[in-house]
């Protein structure tokens, strides 16, 4: 029996059960063993599973999915869920795709792939409850009860004018205890807080903590009513980017899975083990330069990982807080110097502390004083580099349009490693007639 053929009954019974672990035993197949499984499948099953796929996975997938089956699935998916898919593929791929899209299909996708990515418009939902201005509050109330036996009721609706622009948000209380006569114009509240759907999520999220909302209205330049962001669909978008931001940070690609596929695992990690292996030979570079201090005193080669590893440790600390800062939109551009000198001042301060203990392990591991000296300095330098770099990189990073999870981490390792080396050895040979 094949692998396919053991797996496809465990598959279906997820798919019907437990479409997220659906989607995770999916992942454990090739991607021919995966599109072989689904063809089995009804698409409104599949279409259950697929939110819970890595994007790329997924995109990959309904790619090679024969043309009828990809058409029922994107149908019956999330329009913005089946927008972010297809925005995932390859320029080539998706217009290949697109050209199979039938009419309604492609309209009610192309509003959202329109939109600015990352924007409110691309992550806000179409489900939501708008009724109009001169609706009476029976009739409004009446509407809403048949709504509610269809889906989940909304704890807040929005009023619109006949041409759609948004003039008002309902609050349930103040509907059932308004007059039954009274029209939704005097019982609305006019002053709105509504997110332009060009805004970028991450200051969506913040708008919405800072208000304490659990949802806001989308509007477009006119102030049309274009769509609903809540705010619980909203922190499943930062949480997914926070983990992706976190694996990225060790050199794994942000849309990996536990389970994907080891040819996709390997595609996303190999390039950058092969820039990591780069930067070590940089480091090997360095202490390549000093090979005559070493040969001469090998008690250095002793203490060269302490001092780079004390480096590295200070300058991710500082990588952290400043990566939390730039997601939290607590940074503003006029006071990133300031934090910078902030981190390195934390670092120097840091450096002497922890320089004062590694002295005196050195002094008495060696005998020797100077050696104490020596090691001790070169903390105090590279802690207060580790410092500057741990904060300078992820900023200037974004500052020039790069992301910074993806090769902080790198950088600031190839710093701390090739000036723990240099200060180091550099000191070493600067008072090498006191350590012989």
């Amino acid at each position: 029996m094949t692998t396919r053929d053991a797996l496809i009954p465990i598959v279906r019974k997820y798919f019907e059960e437990d479409p997220l672990r659906a989607a995770h035993s999916l992942e454990t197949l090739s991607e021919e063993e995966a599109i072989s499984v689904l063809k089995t499948l009804a698409p409104t099953l599949i279409s259950q599973a697929f939110p819970y796929l890595s994007l790329n996975y997924a995109s990959s997938l309904l790619k090679d999915l024969p043309q009828d089956l990809r058409n029922e699935i994107l149908d019956k998916l999330d329009p913005q869920q089946a927008a972010s898919i297809l925005s995932d593929l390859p320029q080539e791929g998706r217009a290949a795709v697109s050209e199979t899209l039938s009419p309604h299909i492609k309209h009610k996708l192309q509003e959202y792939l329109n939109y600015p990515e990352d924007s409110a418009g691309r992550i806000m939902s179409t489900d939501y409850l708008a009724l109009h201005t001169d609706l009476q509050v029976k009739d409004a109330i009446a509407k809403i009860r048949s709504m509610a036996r269809r889906k989940n009721p909304e704890s807040y609706g929005y009023v619109v004018d006949h041409e759609n622009h948004l003039v008002g948000v309902l609050n349930m209380r103040d509907l059932l205890l308004a007059q039954s006569q009274a029209t939704l114009d005097v019982v609305m509240r006019k002053d709105i807080f509504a997110v332009p759907f060009t805004m970028d999520r991450e200051q969506v999220a913040e708008e919405l903590s800072k208000r304490g909302f659990f949802a806001a209205p989308v509007v477009d330049n006119e102030k049309r009513l274009l769509g609903v962001i809540k705010a619980e669909h909203l922190l499943d978008d930062v949480q997914e980017e926070a983990t992706e931001d976190f694996q990225k940070m060790f050199g794994a690609g942000g849309d990996e899975r536990a389970f994907s596929p080891v040819g996709f695992s390997l595609k996303m990690r190999l390039p950058w083990l092969h820039v990591n292996l780069a930067t070590a030979f940089l480091a090997a570079f360095v202490v390549a330069c000093f090979e005559d201090i070493i040969a001469k005193l090998t008690i250095l080669a002793v203490f060269l990982p302490v001092v780079a590893g004390q480096g590295g440790n200070a300058g991710a600390q500082s990588l952290a807080v400043v990566i939390r800062g730039l997601v939290m939109r607590e940074i503003p551009p006029k006071k990133a110097a300031q934090l910078i000198l902030k981190e390195a001042w934390l670092g120097t301060v840091g450096g002497v502390a922890t320089g004062l203990v590694t002295a005196l392990v050195a002094w008495w591991w060696a005998g020797n004083p100077m050696l104490g000296v020596v090691i001790g300095l070169a903390m105090i330098v590279n802690l207060s580099i580790a410092g500057f770099a741990g904060a300078a990189i992820p900023i200037v990073m974004k500052r020039i349009g790069l992301d910074p999870a993806q090769c902080s981490n790198i950088i600031l390792t190839t710093v701390t490693d090739v000036m723990g080396f240099f200060s180091f050895l550099g000191l070493a040979v600067l008072f090498e007639s006191y350590l012989i």
